[in-house]
């Protein structure tokens, strides 16, 4: 279960809905009073927009800083980034950032019986997901595919921080969990800063941090069928995400196939449940 997830926002003095990367965004404004003004920033980082807002002007510069540093990273698609070196090589010594996020996408392969597996890289080139070229692929192609698959054919020696895959070509995927884990660091560097109280949405992954004006956060959850809102909800200090089949996917011969991609048969994962949205402390 490769979870992805979208939303975005606001601008007062004005009530707005913005569609963005597929999930939305609520946040009812305010009066326009001077002492209630929001700053709201964007840019285009980790391949998504991300939106901070928040009553500190500082908040936006402090997160966008944070969140390219894991970035640079933690993507696969920028060559100097330790998950391509370590795709392309096979082996690397990792810095504490990446060696994190790669123990803790090992407890969620445990906890999820192997669902949520970062190791379905050559998986997500094969059908076309990793650069947008959609492939229906043959069977023979799936099974060599799915022998490069599993979280435990990645080698972890504790010493170095070296770790090294068990066979050549195989791949690391981290955008099921990359995005959440540059939000919750940009959100722990705001708070060293001092700053109380920000909106952060890195593509529909988002963290309402504080209040706003003594509120909770408003987030609007997308109907995945329909171009409309379906439901909502008020935060405060949470992480909200969302993942469905219906922003990164294709249809084929009438049959839609999501990103979402089930790394024990190697297919995308046809369960009957479209849409799923999480709220969690992190």
């Amino acid at each position: 279960m490769n979870l992805r997830l979208p939303f975005t926002v606001y601008r007062l003095p004005f009530k707005i809905l913005v569609l963005v990367t597929g999930y939305w965004l609520l946040v009812t404004a305010l009066c326009g009073c001077q002492n209630q003004r929001l700053y709201k920033d964007t840019q285009v980082l980790m391949g998504t927009f991300v939106e901070v807002t928040s009553p500190d002007k500082r908040a936006a510069g402090i997160a966008f800083a944070e969140i390219k540093r894991i970035d640079e990273l933690l993507s696969k698609y920028k060559e100097d980034s330790e998950v391509s070196r370590l795709n392309k090589q096979g082996q690397l010594m990792l810095s504490q950032d990446t060696l994190f996020v790669l123990k803790k996408a090992g407890e969620f392969w445990l906890l999820s019986d192997g669902a949520f597996d970062i190791s379905v890289g050559p998986l997500m080139d094969l059908w076309g997901f990793s650069g947008k070229k959609y492939y229906l692929p043959k069977e023979d192609e799936i099974k060599a595919a799915l022998n490069l698959v599993g979280f435990d054919k990645i080698i972890f020696n504790e010493p170095d921080n070296m770790v090294k895959f068990k066979f050549l070509g195989m791949k690391i995927d981290l955008g099921a969990i990359a995005k959440g884990y540059a939000v919750d660091c940009a959100v722990k560097k705001l708070r060293e800063q001092g700053i109380k109280n920000c909106l952060i949405n890195a593509g529909g992954q988002i963290f309402c941090l504080g209040d706003k004006f003594g509120k909770p956060w408003r987030i609007a959850i997308r109907n995945p069928r329909k171009n409309a809102l379906w439901d909502y909800r008020e935060l405060k200090d949470k992480a909200v995400s969302t993942s469905g089949d219906y922003e990164q996917y294709f249809i084929k011969g009438n049959k839609r196939y999501s990103h979402i991609m089930d790394p024990k048969t190697g297919y995308p994962m046809n369960s009957g449940v479209i849409s799923a949205t999480v709220i969690a402390d992190d």
